[in-house]
């Protein structure tokens, strides 16, 4: 099971540090799949994604979107928090995009992976430039991406916390769109 696999991991310098590595947490049957960069302080203590204070903002964005966060599985490039919070290098990427969220995406199958920030989006589909890529479905078979801020970057830049509700709100109508509409949003 990857959850264990995630726990026991002692591939990189990551898990020297750690108080508790952060496996995938959710829903795996709605088939909606929600990708972050890497735990902060607050789920390197409880070892479940989205726990801190962006996780709030998440969990707020997805019930005024109409979604529970039981709805969807969440989820993050690096298991482990970096020290300091500081952005995951390549090479502890690489070792957990390999190890475990490619499994956690061929597991899961998702109909849509929502990719919060910059790190992620540049993780999963080598893209830079968030802002060319916000609010926006990209289709990469054989999945569906659609790209939003990570809800940290909203604390920083309360300029950017409509944006994400509302991008959040978005994804939400495309989840619960039928097959129709949904093939239609991303055609």
């Amino acid at each position: 099971m990857i959850k264990d696999q995630v726990v026991k991991c002692l591939l990189c310098d990551l898990s020297k540090n750690r108080i508790n590595a952060v496996p995938g947490n959710g829903n795996i049957t709605d088939k909606v799949m929600i990708i972050g960069e890497a735990p902060g302080k607050n789920e390197d203590l409880i070892g479940v994604p989205f726990v801190g204070s962006a996780g709030k903002i998440l969990d707020k964005a997805l019930q005024e979107g109409g979604l529970e966060r039981n709805d969807v599985y969440i989820t993050n490039v690096v298991k482990c928090r970096p020290p300091n919070n500081r952005v995951p290098t390549d090479n502890e990427i690489q070792i957990c995009t390999s190890k475990y969220l490619k499994n956690e995406i061929t597991l899961i199958s998702p109909k849509v992976i929502c990719i919060l920030g910059a790190t992620a989006l540049k993780s999963l589909l080598g893209f830079e430039h968030m802002s060319k890529y916000r609010g926006k479905i990209i289709n990469v078979e054989p999945h569906r991406y659609f790209i939003t801020y990570h809800p940290a970057a909203t604390l920083y830049n309360t300029k950017l916390k409509q944006v994400f509700f509302e991008d959040i709100h978005k994804l939400s109508s495309i989840i619960k769109a039928d097959t129709y509409t949904m093939d239609r949003y991303f055609s």
